[in-house]
This record gives structure tokens, sequence and C-alpha cells, in this order.
């Protein structure tokens, strides 16, 4: 099966719309990629749908696409948000690599107590999510938060947001089956502070990832997985 090139444009989309390139598209397409005048690809915006569109002009520094027909309405991502600390820049950058995969509508990078990285470049984080979303099929890509304290993340919570906490120290703990927001609270290499711990007890639904510790990357994962499966656009 040949590989269809999808690209995300901030630009209108509609039928015989034509969309300017700009120097980093051009060069993907037309360098990268080998495309070429007449060839065949796939655009979104986030806003009017997956369209196919032919390659119009092509130039080292620009180009042109036209929009030929819709392929797809714009698949909204299921409810979820994922909550997570910042670990080492490429585990970081795969962790939202893979939440955007897994359908996560947002991704929030926290500071909790024991987090010991900090340091968050969100225009990178961001870049990494819209390369996976033209990856995976979808059109509305996940927003990075700007990093935000635990303290301050709990105390502004809305309560209609359910929260799965997933606590390597639980022995047991099962998703409840309840449609509606939700997001997913994964902590640091450290774990959670006792206090944090107790906060999300109270407030969460405690979920046990099973018998063996997961590295943080590793738990957003499966985390994503048990919910989707449960709860999400899997169901």
């Amino acid at each position: 099966m040949k590989h269809v090139v999808r690209l995300y444009v901030d630009h209108p989309l509609g039928a015989g719309q034509t969309v300017p390139l700009d120097r980093d598209h051009a060069n993907r397409l037309f360098n990268v990629m080998r495309m070429g005048e007449g060839d065949g690809l796939r655009l979104f915006n986030g806003r009017d749908g997956e369209w196919a569109a032919t390659v119009a002009q092509a130039g080292k520094r620009g180009g042109v696409v036209v929009c030929e027909g819709l392929v797809a309405e714009d698949r909204m991502p299921a409810d979820v948000w994922l909550c997570f600390a910042p670990i080492k820049k490429d585990r970081t950058e795969f962790i939202v690599e893979k939440a955007t995969e897994l359908g996560a509508a947002r991704i929030v990078p926290m500071i909790t107590r024991f987090t010991n990285s900090d340091r968050v470049r969100v225009d990178r984080l961001q870049a990494h999510a819209l390369a996976a979303i033209e990856q995976c099929g979808g059109t509305i890509q996940p927003e990075v938060s700007e990093p935000v304290k635990f303290d301050a993340l709990m105390r502004d919570w809305a309560s209609e947001r359910r929260i799965m906490f997933c606590d390597e120290t639980a022995e047991a703990g099962v998703l409840p089956e309840q449609p509606g927001p939700w997001a997913i609270f994964i902590g640091p290499e450290g774990g959670f502070s006792d206090d944090e711990r107790a906060q999300l007890a109270e407030v969460g639904h405690t979920v046990s990832l099973g018998p063996r510790i997961l590295r943080a990357d590793t738990a957003a994962v499966a985390a994503l997985t048990l919910w989707q499966q449960k709860l999400g656009d899997w169901v």
C-alpha cells in the first residue's frame, strides 16, 4: 500500500482552494519526499476536515497545492488529558508523541515535588505532537500546555473532569465505567509525594498498572491504552 503524505496547513481548505506552501513545507515535500507537480497528498487544518490535494507548483522555496475533494470530516479526540511530570528530554518527547497517537486531547506537563526535569520547551513538544498527528491519521492535534505546578493545577481543577490516578503503590484498582471528561495523572521517576498521593486518592480514582514498577513513559502509554479501551474511542 502506497504511503499517503499528510500535511497540516494553517490555511482554509475547500473544493478548488489553492494553498501556498512555505519553505519548510516545500523542503519536506519536494526535497525530502521527492514529490513533484501532479503528485497527490492530503491536507488538514483542524477545522475543515481532511482533503485530497494535488501539487500544482513545486519549488525550492515554496509551492502551491490545490484541494480536490473532502476525504473525511474532522475526527475529534476523546476528552482525556494526560497530566505528567516531565522527565529527560527525549523521553518527554516520546510521551507527547505517543499521547498524541493514543488520542489525548490535551497534554499537561506538571511540576511535582519530585520532578527532576522542569525545563520544558513547549514549542518543541507541540511540534512533536503535530508530526505525530500527521503520521497517525488524526486531524486535531492536542494542545501542549505550559508547565504548571501540581498544587496550582489541583487548586483550579474543575470537579466535572474525573481523575485517573495511576499509583505504583496500589495493589488493585479498577477504572469505573463513567463517561465524560477525564484526566490521567502520571508521576515523576521518584513517584508522587505522600501529600500529592493523598490528594489524588481523595479526589480521583486510583488505578493500578500492574505488579511491576513502570518507567514514566511506559506508564503513560499503558494508562492511555487502558483508558481508551474502556472509556475512549476504541470502545
